[in-house]
């Protein structure tokens, strides 16, 4: 039984520090056509199969096991991190396999296919929501700006990997997640608690 009152939560960020490190370019497919949407496999819902997807180098360097690609941010993610998510989260995630220009090992795009409307605005360091006066009607009642990102626990439930709600969508994982990533050795991203 997962109780997230008892769990911890970590945003999983790229970490930009890592040196010689590659920088991919926006998923497309195979024959070069772009997109239509980039940002379609991060807005924290299931997606339909997008088929086969290349993923170019933007700056090539050393491959990592956890990186985004592209404007989109698209999580790509090596064979075993993405062992850790099919195992720990099948139900928050879908992994779909792409091609990494010059790399034979597999690699994967994760979606994370579940939001939570969770963030404590109280107490993060500051939440601040788009008004009518911001000009942005489109925007208003969505995060403007969060720092500091703390999540209420209690509005969780069970799931172990989700994206938070509100314009600003973080990429959250449960505690066992996070050692699951951990103890697999993955080069590429660090985590901050929420």
């Amino acid at each position: 039984m997962h109780d997230a009152m008892n769990m911890r939560f970590f945003n999983l960020k790229i970490d930009v520090y890592v040196a010689g490190r590659w920088y991919l370019a926006a998923p497309m497919l195979l024959d070069g056509q772009r997109l239509d949407d980039p940002w379609v496999f991060t807005r924290g819902m299931p997606v339909d199969s997008p088929g086969r997807l290349l993923v170019p180098i933007h700056r090539p360097g050393n491959p990592l096991d956890f990186t985004t690609a592209g404007m989109g941010s698209t999580p790509i993610l090596s064979e075993r991190a993405a062992f850790v998510f099919r195992e720990l989260a099948a139900r928050d995630t879908q992994l779909f396999p792409v091609d990494v220009e010059g790399q034979s090992e597999p690699y994967h795009l994760l979606v994370v296919a579940r939001t939570v409307r969770c963030i404590d605005d109280e107490a993060c360091v500051e939440a601040r929501y788009y008004t009518p006066e911001d000009g942005r009607l489109e925007r208003v009642g969505e995060y403007q700006a969060v720092s500091g990102l703390r999540i209420d626990r209690s509005k969780v439930g069970d799931t172990r990997v989700f994206k938070t709600w509100g314009g600003h969508p973080a990429l959250i994982v449960d505690g066992e997640v996070k050692v699951a990533l951990e103890q697999a050795g993955i080069i590429g991203g660090y985590f901050e608690e929420v």
